[in-house]
């Protein structure tokens, strides 16, 4: 099931919408394959006369009706998974029934990793990890379809986004007088300065982190 558009927000982007990586499927595919093989090995040459076959056979078709039946709750899983990458933040969605997620807004993600077993590196899954400076710290995420590539596209989409604060930024302060008097010593300008920023900060323009490390730089120039 892809994302839905109506959850995102205003000017927001889809970058990725991600289902997990086949491998999801895989221990549950080959239960159902091997006990499909074995219900016809069973009921063709396996199978004696009378009640013993009447047994072997009622065995083995509930073989692959049980592993039938896990493969289709497997794949409904699979089916209502999502990794999702947006121009503003990292969601996942999971849950057949119910529904859980996480959202991570990519102002707050510090680090992106991922692990690769040798196997993972052939089929091109993975894990990733994200650092971020939520409550929650690290959030993991398994059996993602080509982990290097989304990782890469993460830290594209974290520093076109940093761009667009800084173009907003630029808009709400307005354009740098013209005929500024270069004699005036720039110290001067600092606390205007911060003023801006802190309404920037109250506008939501800014967050504490950005406010806090920018009112720094301003503090350190005087």
């Amino acid at each position: 099931m892809a994302f839905p558009k109506n959850l995102l927000n205003q000017n927001e982007e889809l970058v990725l919408d991600l289902r997990p990586h086949w491998l999801f499927l895989a221990p549950s595919t080959l239960a159902l394959v091997g006990a499909i093989i074995v219900g016809l090995l069973g009921a063709v040459w396996w199978a004696p006369s009378g009640t013993g076959g009447t047994v072997v056979s009622v065995a083995c078709g509930v073989l692959v009706l049980v592993t039938l039946v896990w493969f289709g709750w497997t794949y409904l899983k699979w089916n209502s998974t999502n990794f999702v990458l947006t121009s503003d933040r990292i969601v996942t969605r999971r849950g057949v029934f119910s529904k859980q997620g996480v959202e991570i807004p990519l102002e707050r993600v510090n680090t992106v990793f991922f692990h690769q077993s040798f196997f993972e590196r052939i089929v091109g899954a993975g894990d990733i990890g994200i650092e971020s400076a939520g409550e929650r710290g690290t959030e993991s995420f398994t059996d993602i379809r080509k982990p290097s590539i989304v990782q890469k596209e993460v830290y594209v989409q974290m520093e076109a986004n940093e761009n667009r604060k800084y173009e907003r930024m630029s808009r709400a302060g307005g354009p740098a007088p013209a005929a500024a008097d270069a004699t005036t010593p720039q110290p001067t300008n600092i606390p205007a300065q911060i003023d801006q920023l802190s309404e920037l900060h109250q506008r939501g323009v800014l967050s504490d982190a950005e406010f806090a490390r920018k009112k720094a730089e301003l503090l350190d120039r005087m």
